[in-house]
């Protein structure tokens, strides 16, 4: 593998708190699929990193007629198979990525194949991104299994930044899942095995202390503790806003953001587009993320 930044040096100030000044045009490559209806994944990725003022590359999956949560009958087209080829070009063509960010990946095989590319096309001094889209409330998602949760804790062991779950962190570090009730020291604990096994900086979503607080841990490798960012719990969820959040801190991230403010600013980018979704009950399939892309936009155009 290629050597790994370490946060320190990506930012040299992230620990203070200041930003640092990303190189102008910056580009990023992002790696997940495309559901061609229901918001999420690359449909999601590709216009929220666009709003934040990078330029993005995809490199799909696969290709779904629609997201698997809730629709029955989609149809399912794998592009493994079609990945060493683009990857092949892009090298000859000298196109290399500031930062590639990977979200669901269906295979262990779409695993080792991100590994690959990265040592391909990753720029010197570029940043990995993994969100390790694979659980959620306690359980894997379909088809997926211990060995594909083993081989995404490897992927997520060469990244600069992690943004998992507390029931990904879980799976990916052996510790118990816990839904509730748990403390700071249990969410330390995770974010702290996450960073022994090679992560830099641990972005951990879904946490709550309090019944009508939701937020994040932001835990860097040598850290004592956590910091948050914690922001009201609406009462019911929407589809696909771990991807939105996602593709917004990357987008915040590469505009030079710490990982605490972008973590801030993806949360409330999410939760204004759940604002925007709720009451709709014939949108129950996605998130209108749409609707909150001004906010992304001015927020860091401020600076």
């Amino acid at each position: 593998m290629g050597k790994k930044q370490t946060p320190d040096e990506f930012t040299g100030a992230w620990r203070t708190g200041e930003k640092k000044k990303m190189k102008k045009d910056a580009k990023v490559l992002t790696v997940q699929d495309i559901s061609c209806f229901g918001q999420c994944s690359l449909t999601v990725a590709l216009p929220v990193i666009s709003a934040a003022g990078i330029e993005c590359a995809v490199l799909p999956s696969a290709v779904l007629s629609t997201h698997t949560g809730g629709f029955k009958g989609f149809t399912f087209r794998d592009l493994t198979d079609d990945i060493p080829g683009i990857v092949s070009h892009w090298e000859k063509e000298g196109i290399t990525f500031d930062a590639i960010y990977t979200g669901y990946l269906g295979s262990i095989r779409q695993i080792d194949l991100v590994k690959d590319l990265t040592d391909r096309v990753l720029a010197p001094g570029g940043l990995r991104i993994v969100d390790p889209a694979m659980a959620d409330n306690g359980v894997l998602y379909y088809g997926f299994d211990a060995g594909f949760a083993a081989a995404m804790a490897g992927l997520c062991a060469t990244a600069d930044v992690v943004l998992p779950n507390i029931t990904e962190a879980a799976l990916m570090t052996g510790l118990p899942y816990r839904a509730a009730g748990y403390d700071e020291a249990y969410i330390t604990s995770l974010c702290r095995a996450l960073t022994e096994r090679g992560a830099g900086t641990v972005v951990l979503t879904g946490v709550s202390y309090k019944e009508e607080k939701l937020g994040v841990a932001v835990f860097a490798k040598g850290d004592e503790k956590p910091a948050y960012y914690m922001h009201e719990k609406l009462p019911k969820n929407s589809h696909g806003t771990g991807d939105i959040f996602a593709a917004a801190f990357t987008g915040a991230l590469l505009r030079g953001r710490t990982p605490l403010s972008a973590a801030g600013v993806a949360a409330e980018f999410t939760l204004l587009g759940m604002k925007a979704t709720a009451g709709d009950e014939a949108h129950w399939y996605g998130t209108k993320f749409e609707k909150a892309l001004p906010y992304l936009v001015a927020k860091l155009n401020r600076g």
